[in-house]
């Protein structure tokens, strides 16, 4: 059986479940969010160790291929192109699209959101190196440090030898556990699915926020479908564009039910390697890095967030904040890779306290359905990894095309 069949038949499984629990049930619900966690934790499990071997492996082929030059620079533009695209499309849907707006409520601010640039970079460069392997949320210090030691490695290949062949036999290890757990997470897209239900249910019923939901899952229907594959027929000359978003589906439908790119990217290398061909040397570096800064789909839920809310204090928006609103957004969504959940909420609430003048509050309106503006993030946001990571493999010549037929 296809693995999006079986994540697909664990998240309707769950959200049968989540109508036979009661939403008021304090017992029922603190037992869910506990099984929750503990599923998200078991995802979350392999990626430092995953993360670092296949990238130290992967950087030291490339460097001694010469391709790290090529591989990068393909990295970076799709990051930021795809960025941009993203905010652009959530401005533009949002400008011609005026949603009902939201009534205005006397909620009380919650503790502030932070991004302190100092710790930021501080956390790149710990007093050891080795205390980067610790923190299994910021994956940056890690992918830094594994990169750094892949290349030194290019050095003295034949002094070095030995240890990339550890290193590369740790990565395939390592490899192999993920194809285990990624098997048995389809069984706990159940619980993850009746909980995520559980909390869309009463969104629905309240009808406030249905209008902002069906405006993402339009766009997003219309970047999957349609934007994403045009991009890679024409770039990639590919006749059959949309074998990546089937691909891709299991991965989506895991990362819109956790709201979290940290739990789908061992699934994303799998799915990357096993159903589109995509090398391991390009597989180490490309999901990594996307996961960590190629967040187009906070920076869209942010932007179209914002102008949601202001509409909501004042209709009219001066024209002159608008590309305010954009290139916040824009800068806002490199800084996210600490917030591998509720990132889009949280460069929100950034936002708001930024622009003040009697917006600092503004956030609170679209907190009831955070959860999932941040769902329709992650889910865009795996989407840009997998088609980004197809495309850089094209362009690199690192790819064996599969059937679809055997695809996982």
């Amino acid at each position: 059986m296809k693995l999006w069949i079986k994540y697909l038949i664990g998240a309707l499984l769950g959200a049968a479940l989540s109508f036979t629990i009661s939403a008021n049930s304090p017992a029922a619900n603190s037992a869910l969010a506990f099984i929750t966690d503990i599923i998200i934790r078991f995802g979350r499990y392999i990626i430092i160790p995953l993360l670092f071997f296949s990238a130290m492996a992967a950087v030291n082929k490339l460097r001694e291929t010469k391709l790290i030059l090529k591989t990068g620079t393909w990295i970076v533009a799709i990051t930021v192109a795809s960025t941009f695209l993203l905010t652009l499309i959530g401005l533009i849907s949002i400008l011609l699209i005026q949603l009902p707006r939201i009534p205005i409520t006397a909620s009380r601010a919650a503790e502030t959101v932070t991004l302190n640039a100092a710790e930021f970079v501080r956390a790149l460069f710990p007093s050891s190196a080795f205390e980067t392997l610790i923190n299994g949320t910021f994956l940056l210090p890690a992918f830094l440090f594994a990169c750094f030691s892949g290349g030194a490695c290019t050095a003295d290949q034949t002094a070095f030898k030995p240890i990339i062949t550890l290193v590369d036999s740790l990565s395939k290890l390592c490899y192999n556990i993920v194809t285990l757990f990624t098997e048995i997470l389809s069984i706990g897209m159940i619980a993850i699915m009746c909980s995520w239900t559980i909390q869309f249910r009463s969104i629905i019923f309240g009808g406030t926020f249905m209008p902002l939901i069906l405006m993402l899952l339009v766009i997003f229907i219309v970047i999957a479908f349609g934007i994403y594959p045009a991009i890679i027929r024409y770039m990639c000359n590919d006749p059959h564009p949309y074998r990546v978003l089937y691909a891709s589906l299991a991965a989506v439908i895991a990362a819109f039910i956790s709201g979290d790119t940290n739990f789908v990217l061992p699934m994303n290398i799998r799915i990357g390697n096993e159903s589109l061909g995509i090398k391991r040397r390009i597989n180490g570096v490309t999901f990594p890095f996307f996961s960590i800064f190629a967040r187009g789909g906070a920076s869209l839920i942010v932007t179209l967030s914002f102008v949601v809310i202001w509409r909501s204090y004042v209709q009219a928006i001066p024209a002159e904040n608008i590309p305010w609103i954009f290139f916040m957004s824009f800068a806002l969504s490199f800084l996210l890779g600490g917030f591998p959940s509720g990132g889009p909420f949280a460069a929100l609430t950034i936002l708001c306290t930024m622009y003040g003048r009697g917006f600092e509050t503004g956030y609170l309106l679209l907190k009831p359905v955070a959860p999932i503006l941040c769902s329709f993030a992650a889910a865009f946001d795996v989407l840009t990894a997998m088609f980004g990571s197809y495309m850089i493999a094209v362009k690199t010549k690192m790819i064996e095309h599969h059937s679809t037929q055997h695809f996982i």
